[in-house]
Parts: C-alpha cells; sequence; structure tokens
C-alpha cells in the first residue's frame, strides 16, 4: 500500500469494538478524516537523474522513473511499481501485484514548492470498491539541487475526500466474541480476550488479537505471519455517539488518531 494512503485507512479497518451491555460498539462506524491528527513523522523522498526513492516506505524503494513496472520486494500488497514522470513539480506511480494494477497515484508539487497533493485510488487491500481519496503534505525539507520538486521531507496534514469503501467498519456483537466487516473484503471474528484468530481480506495481516480493557476501550493487535505489524486502541464517548481511534504503525514507526461517528 502506497506510503501517503497508510494511516487513515489502517485506522478504519483497525479499530475495534466490545462486548457489554449495553453493546455501544456494535453497528456501523464511519471515521471523519477531518478528524485525523497524522504522524509528524517526515516522508522522505528523492526523485533524481532518472530514479525514485522512497526512504521512509516499508519496504524502501529504489526504482528507476521510466514508466516501466520495476521489481519490488517485501511488501505483501505489491510487486512491482511503476514512477512516470510528468514534469518537474508531478509524477504518476502505478503499483502491481501479480500483473493486476492495485494502486494509481498522482503526486504534485504546487509551484512555490511548499505543499504536496496526492490522489490515489488504492485496490491493494480490498475485494470490493477501491479506496479514493485525497492528502495534503507540506514541505519541511528542502529538495537537493537538481531534483525533482517532488523530492525532499513531507509532512501529512490533512487527508480529504476518503470514499466510504475506506472509511466504513460494521461490527456484530455475539456473546463474548466479535465480528468486523469492512466494504473492501476485510473480515474476522475473534473472541475479546486476546485470543488469536484469522484475518481474512488483507494481504498484510494474517491474525488478530482483540483485548477488552474496560467497558468503552478495546485494543487490537495485527500480525503478519507471527510479526505484530498494527496496533490500536479505541475508546467509545460516553454518549456513545463517537470513537476515539489511535493506530500505531509498527513498521513505520507513526501514529493516527482519528474520531468515528456512529452511523446506525
Amino acid at each position: 500500500m502506497s506510503k501517503w494512503i497508510i494511516a487513515v485507512v489502517a485506522a478504519a479497518s483497525l479499530a475495534p469494538c466490545a462486548a457489554q451491555a449495553s453493546n455501544a460498539f456494535d453497528g456501523t462506524w464511519k471515521i471523519d478524516v477531518n478528524t485525523a491528527a497524522l504522524s509528524k513523522k517526515p516522508i522522505v523522498l528523492l526523485l533524481q537523474n532518472g530514479m525514485y526513492d522512497c526512504k521512509t516506505c516499508t519496504p524502501l524503494i529504489h526504482v528507476a522513473a521510466d514508466g516501466a513496472d520495476h521489481p519490488v520486494s517485501g511488501s505483501p500488497y505489491l510487486d512491482t511499481v511503476a514512477i512516470k514522470v510528468v514534469n518537474d513539480h508531478t509524477m504518476q506511480e502505478i503499483d502491481k501485484k501479480g500483473g493486476k494494477v492495485v494502486t494509481t497515484s498522482t503526486t504534485a508539487v504546487s509551484p512555490d514548492g511548499k505543499m504536496a497533493t496526492y490522489t490515489f485510488s488504492d485496490s491493494s487491500n480490498t475485494n470490493g470498491p477501491p479506496v479514493t481519496g485525497k492528502g495534503i503534505s507540506i514541505r519541511v525539507a528542502a529538495a537537493p539541487a537538481g531534483a525533482n520538486a517532488i523530492s525532499g521531507s513531507w509532512r501529512e496534514t490533512k487527508f480529504e475526500n476518503l470514499s466510504d469503501s475506506g472509511a466504513i467498519i460494521t461490527y456484530k456483537i455475539a456473546g463474548d466474541k466479535q465480528t468486523m466487516t469492512q466494504p473492501t473484503g476485510q473480515t474476522y471474528t475473534a473472541p475479546l480476550d486476546g485470543s488469536s484468530v484469522a484475518y481474512s481480506g488483507a494481504p498484510g495481516i494474517t491474525t488478530v488479537e482483540v483485548k477488552k480493557l474496560s467497558a468503552h476501550t478495546i485494543r487490537e493487535t495485527d500480525f503478519r505471519n507471527g510479526k505484530a505489524v498494527d496496533s490500536s486502541t479505541s475508546t467509545v464517548a460516553a454518549d456513545g455517539k463517537s470513537m476515539k481511534i489511535t493506530t500505531h504503525d509498527l513498521l513505520a514507526g507513526r501514529t493516527t488518531t482519528v474520531t468515528a461517528t456512529k452511523q446506525s
């Protein structure tokens, strides 16, 4: 999954629920991206001399920027990346898995070089409609001399227009277990005692553990082949109408906080 997409979408896929007398978590929730507090850890890019590097991606990306597919190893979401330089302020990226396009994106830097706008369509983690949206970042370190304006260090500031496919989560409580489903096909049914169970529909998640911490708080940890890759803590407000979700990307070292509102 591409660099600017992960934070908010991960918050949606990680937000858990709890079994309690009032079933406050039970139902459908929608992430409000306008409430997102994004990681201050910078994203570091370099587009220069015909090569593209994402120095903070997981895994690192180092490919020729010639518009052709180039192999990338170490990601369950993609196995090739194609970078096309549109002009000295704009690039396009196409990620594929097994020859199938999973993500398309365009990154454009403002004329003054201080802001980057990132639009995307992402099917890398989906068996349903793609997740689409837009991210805004501000420059925190200059590009090297002679490099494309995409280069340098960037800090994400906000997301806009995130599609419901990436923002909706539904939970169903039955006894001491919760079932999570998303429009993009991710699902699991897990006990609330922290036991490990299978997670379906996400290439980068194989098992999940869900632990009830209190009447209004749950912690979820996602694993890939036994290694923890994400964790989240979700707390439902006293009025039951909103849920605060703090998500930790354990591979990239990024933390995002966002609020979801109850839809039904």
